[in-house]
């Protein structure tokens, strides 16, 4: 992945109001900072090596790829969008979280219910 990427991703899907990510080259590169700072977007760029800044969010790539893609083989973009999505689904609304108690982050984070199975 390259800094063209990134920029053309800003232009499809619109500028979010904090960026983070890791030291990767294509995020730490002027022509693209310069680009979220331009837009008024908050920069958070995480220590070199400090791979717990993100342990959340990496746990969560994780189990998508191993739980989901790595056991699929999509024959369409548009098929890998949907049972992806449903799979973010399940996992925030459905799968327990040991680390949550056994509950759901929505249930951790917004107090919601589940509905009876």
């Amino acid at each position: 992945m390259d800094t063209s990427f990134c920029i053309e991703a800003l232009k499809h899907y619109g500028p979010p109001d904090i960026f983070n990510s890791d030291q990767g080259s294509q995020f730490t590169r002027s022509e693209f900072t310069q680009k979220l700072t331009d837009h008024g977007v908050r920069i958070s760029i995480d220590g070199k090596g400090r791979w717990v800044d993100n342990v959340f969010i990496e746990r969560l790539w994780r189990s998508l790829k191993y739980e989901e893609v790595y056991l699929k083989a999509y024959t369409t973009p548009l098929e890998a969008e949907l049972e992806i999505g449903y799979s973010m689904v399940f996992y925030n609304e459905e799968r327990d979280h040991q680390g949550f108690n056994d509950f759901t982050p929505d249930e951790a984070y917004f107090g919601r219910q589940r509905f009876a199975q």
